[in-house]
């Protein structure tokens, strides 16, 4: 049984299973790789390289469908 098709924005990379970002309400693909978790972006430098200020589930690289 599968679940939820997990979505990446094609802005900011968060991981979601809207079409739509909640974040930024760009639109999503579900073409996407890597997966990045970050718990605190204020001491992430993962996080200020790729510009992330939220803290969440996020894609290392979409592909725009």
């Amino acid at each position: 049984m599968a679940g939820p098709v997990q979505r990446a924005c094609t802005q900011c990379n968060y991981i979601t299973e809207e079409d739509t970002c909640p974040v930024c309400n760009s639109p999503t693909s579900k073409e996407w790789e890597g997966y990045l978790v970050i718990l605190d972006y204020t001491k992430s430098e993962i996080a200020e390289k790729m510009q992330i200020t939220r803290n969440g589930r996020y894609a290392l690289r979409v592909r725009k469908s």
